[in-house]
C-alpha cells in the first residue's frame, strides 16, 4: 500500500494538504499528525515524534512526507521590527518550532523511506528566511529561523542520498495563505491564497522535482528560490 503522512494535518495548511490529498486518491492511505492526532506529535518533545514515527512505520514505508508545521506569532512571539524587540526566550521558541523541531522530524521520520523506490519528504519554509532575498530587514526570529531550517533541509538531503537515491528532500515556500499564522500580517491589497489553492499548488510543484532537486529551497510551482 502506497501511504503519504502530513504532519501538521491540523492547521490550515496542513488539512488543505490532508483533503488534496484524499481527493487525489493517488494514495491508499493519507495518515495526520498533530498535537491533535493518536498518538499526538509535539514538535518539542522528541519522544512524542518517536513514537509518531514507529506508528507510522508499523503500517509500512511512507512515499511522501510533508511537514506543514510553523510559527510566525503567538502570544509571547510577535516579528521584531527592530534589535531592539528581541527577547531571547521568544527567539528560542522560534527556533524550537521552525528549526530544531523539523530537524527532529527529519531524524526520525526520512529512515522510514524507502531506499529503493521514489519517496519525497518536504518541510514549508518561508521566502522571508532567504538570506540573498532579504531586502526589508525585521522579523528576525522568525528570518533566522527558516534560513536555518533551510540549511538543516540541505544538509539532511546530502545525508539521505547516501542512501536513498531516489529520495527528494526539500524546502518549499507555501505563498501568503490565508491561516491564522499569516491572517495578522498581511499586506493590504494582497490576496492571500485560500490554502485548498495552496495545496493543489504545493503538490503540483513536488511532483516537479526529482533526486536531482534534493536539498533544494523552493516555492510552491516548483521554482528555485536563493538560500
Amino acid at each position: 500500500m502506497s501511504r503519504a503522512v502530513v504532519i501538521g494535518a491540523s492547521g490550515g495548511i496542513g488539512s488543505a494538504l490532508m483533503q488534496a490529498l484524499r481527493q487525489q486518491g493517488a494514495f491508499d492511505a493519507v495518515i495526520g499528525l498533530s498535537r491533535r492526532s493518536t498518538p499526538a506529535l509535539d514538535l518539542c518533545a522528541e519522544a512524542s515524534i518517536a513514537q509518531a514515527a514507529a506508528q507510522v512505520a508499523a503500517h509500512g514505508a511512507p512515499t511522501l512526507i510533508i511537514d506543514a508545521t510553523g510559527m510566525l506569532s503567538d502570544a509571547t512571539l510577535q516579528p521584531e521590527k527592530a534589535l531592539k524587540a528581541l527577547d531571547p526566550a521568544a527567539m528560542a521558541r522560534a527556533f524550537a518550532i521552525n528549526a530544531i523541531g523539523p530537524a527532529l522530524l527529519m531524524k526520525h521520520f526520512l529512515p522510514l523511506l524507502p531506499r529503493d523506490a521514489p519517496a519525497v519528504f518536504a518541510t514549508l519554509s518561508a521566502k522571508v528566511g532567504s538570506i540573498g532575498d532579504n531586502r526589508l530587514g525585521g522579523w528576525y526570529s522568525y528570518r533566522a529561523s527558516k534560513a536555518a531550517l533551510n540549511q538543516l533541509v540541505r544538509t539532511a538531503a546530502i545525508e539521505l542520498a547516501r542512501t536513498h537515491r531516489q529520495a527528494v528532500c526539500v524546502a518549499l515556500h507555501p505563498g501568503t495563505v490565508e491561516t491564522p499564522l499569516s491572517r495578522p500580517f498581511a499586506k493590504v491589497g494582497l490576496e492571500p491564497l485560500p490554502p485548498e489553492t495552496a495545496a493543489r499548488e504545493l503538490l503540483a510543484g513536488l511532483a516537479r522535482l526529482g533526486p536531482a532537486d534534493s536539498g533544494g529551497f523552493f516555492d510552491r510551482h516548483g521554482a528555485p528560490l536563493p538560500f
